[in-house]
């Protein structure tokens, strides 16, 4: 897809066609997720961070009716009586075992007549006239939703005691010139477009486009490595404090962290292992460290004599194309993501080797801004000049301030419909379990012929 044939173009029946393609392919992930385990898996509580994923699936198909059959097509509720129960803001997620939820099949039960229902209005929508409906946005918007719940489950197999269920192939290796790329890639300083007034199916965060300064500065090439953070334990890195933030340094004494989520040594000490989805396997030293919290992040960038990339540094040097002047949707181009450019989708239960996906590098050579590994950035997650929350506050606002960090790129399980150069992901700076990866920055000098008093 090219910016001049964008969704804002496309006719409704075009439109039609894209909705049902990301509402079909993300309810054929949540049956993989939710199918592959029998009941007592689906109802229990395998971490008290996650819900039961029964509760996972009830609450995707109630925001569907909701958003879909009440909002958009004016139906009378189907169940409004559990509307309070699969409310997130209402009940924490380690309270959720106590609540009266449906059972495994009535919950496949509801979301399979909802759908049916949802289908119907769809073909019936003009996907014109106000915001909900405008190219189909209310449509995205609840494909995403599910995408992203989709990944919450995934986390909760990560989790979950017991013998792995998923399986999916292994990514390819690494290119042939993998190893010759440079450690790191300059990008130039001064204005670019950040944020987004045309994609469509972008959310409140996302928007508006605006203007925004960087003076110039390094971004590694390629996320952090497993081999490269190893170095990091391996001087000591977990016991020295001048490298880690005082609250990091508070949480990895408090919880004895000594190396990232689900690492362990193996019964020489020789060498690390990872459990992975239920499977006990070598940390590969190539693929992109996974599961640390931003202070982990934080920490290996201080000791490495570098540290995080702004969330204005990540997106310039993902979408800035220094040729054109222009921001682009995706590293790459406009075109939307192909096997040949992420890893994305739960295609793979892992991370592809850094410098993986040559055809998906930004204009200037970074790669794996897409995929792979949620990044951590240096930012909190605070909204851009002009944002208004639509459609209802709870998305975005209410989590704005300095207690959760920016995350950007998406992981090798993020849906493609919630897979974009703007959009934002945002978490606590302690969190682990999430598929949470970095790369590093430093500055640079500047350049003289840019000034951010012009802009």
């Amino acid at each position: 897809m090219t910016a001049s044939d964008s969704p804002a173009t496309e006719d409704a029946e075009s439109l039609r066609r894209r909705a049902v393609e990301a509402l079909t392919s993300a309810r054929e992930r949540t049956g993989v997720l939710t199918g592959c385990v029998d009941d007592p898996d689906l109802t229990a509580q395998h971490s008290p961070l996650m819900s039961p994923l029964v509760w996972d699936l009830t609450h995707i198909g109630n925001q569907e009716e909701q958003w879909l059959l009440r909002t958009v097509g004016g139906r009378e509720p189907l169940r409004p009586d559990i509307d309070s129960v699969y409310d997130a803001f209402e009940h924490p997620r380690a309270s959720r075992t106590s609540l009266p939820l449906l059972p495994p099949d009535e919950a496949r039960g509801y979301l399979a007549e909802v759908r049916g229902r949802v289908l119907d209005v769809l073909e019936r929508a003009p996907l014109r006239g106000g915001p909900l409906l405008e190219t189909g946005f209310a449509f995205g918007m609840i494909a995403q939703h599910e995408q992203q719940h989709d990944e919450t489950m995934l986390i909760t197999h990560q989790l979950r005691s017991g013998p792995a269920v998923l399986t999916a192939p292994a990514p390819p290796p690494a290119p042939a010139d993998a190893a010759l790329l440079p450690a790191e890639v300059r990008v130039p300083g001064g204005p670019f477009g950040m944020g987004t007034s045309a994609e469509p199916w972008s959310l409140d965060n996302e928007r508006p486009a605006h203007h925004r300064f960087v003076p110039s500065y390094f971004i590694d090439t390629v996320p952090v490595s497993n081999a490269a953070y190893q170095d990091f334990i391996e001087d000591g890195g977990y016991h020295e404090p001048r490298w880690w933030a005082p609250d990091g340094w508070a949480q990895i004494r408090e919880h004895d962290v000594r190396a990232p989520l689900f690492w362990r040594r193996d019964e020489g000490g020789r060498r690390w292992l990872r459990r992975r989805f239920g499977l006990l396997e070598p940390v590969p030293p190539q693929e992109p460290v996974l599961h640390v919290s931003w202070y982990e992040a934080d920490a290996y960038a201080r000791w490495a004599g570098r540290r995080l990339p702004t969330e204005a540094e990540w997106e310039k040097a993902a979408r800035h194309d220094p040729a054109s002047d222009r921001s682009r949707r995706y590293p790459w181009g406009d075109e939307d993501p192909t096997p040949a450019h992420a890893n994305l989708g739960q295609r793979h239960l892992q991370p592809a080797p850094v410098g993986s996906y040559p055809e998906g590098a930004s204009p200037l050579g970074v790669r794996q801004l897409m995929g792979d590994v949620w990044e951590w950035t240096a930012s909190d997650f605070l909204p851009y000049p002009g944002f208004a929350a639509f459609p209802y506050r709870e998305y975005s606002e209410v989590f704005f301030g300095d207690a959760h960090k920016v995350l950007r790129g998406g992981s090798f399980a993020v849906g493609q419909v919630a897979c974009r150069g703007t959009f934002r992901n945002w978490d606590l700076p302690v969190r682990r379990q999430i598929f949470s990866g970095f790369r590093t920055a430093r500055d640079a000098s500047p350049d003289s012929s840019y000034s951010p008093e012009a802009f």
